[in-house]
């Protein structure tokens, strides 16, 4: 059966109009933690210059074969070695608050080691200087929490050091709906061509 989630079609649009403008020089994105698939198909037919790579974890992969053919979706876990990875782009949404703090430190970490990086968008929400941003969001926080005590919503300030440990520069922190965010960094490391 066709994995679906309400929420992956709620939030694409607003997404796609920022993805539209920082990916608009890009030509090979790679999506970490797909989930269903949806937004790979979803941004892939809308964005058609660019080559969008799904990833997730290898139990993730059959449901999201179902929205995406091609390319094929790759196993990415960031609790392994990293694939050797040619994207000038990355993309990822609502993995943060789902993975450990150690995970979200390692996909960081895979995320500074991909030589040919020029941006990284990621979405979802966020915490301000250890504060939520909506009650809705601290609901939310606290349904992660006492599902699996090592997720929850991560303080944007604490994520920022992450990204800049791995050679990143902030370039826009842009409000969704729904209280989530979409930040956007861009290497370091090279100039954007």
């Amino acid at each position: 059966m066709k994995p679906f989630s309400e929420a992956s079609e709620r939030n694409r649009a607003p997404i796609l109009a920022i993805l539209k403008r920082v990916f608009k020089d890009r030509k090979h994105v790679l999506e970490i933690g797909s989930g269903t698939g949806q937004h790979a198909a979803y941004f892939a037919r809308e964005l058609p210059h660019l080559v969008w790579q799904a990833s997730d974890v290898a139990e993730n992969l059959p449901g999201i074969r179902e929205w995406v053919t091609t390319p094929l979706p790759i196993e990415l876990d960031v609790d392994q070695p990293w694939p050797e990875l040619k994207v000038d782009a990355v993309f990822s949404a609502n993995t943060c608050h789902i993975l450990s703090w150690p995970q979200v430190e390692r996909m960081f970490h895979g995320i500074g080691s991909i030589r040919t990086l020029k941006i990284l968008c990621l979405y979802g929400p966020f915490s301000y200087g250890g504060k939520h941003t909506s009650e809705s969001n601290a609901r939310f926080d606290a349904m992660l929490r006492a599902r699996d005590p090592l997720s929850g919503l991560r303080d944007f300030d604490d994520i920022a050091r992450l990204a800049e440990r791995a050679g990143l520069i902030l370039l826009e922190d842009n409000a969704l709906p729904a209280n989530n965010r979409l930040l956007v960094w861009r290497s370091n490391a090279t100039t954007q061509s």
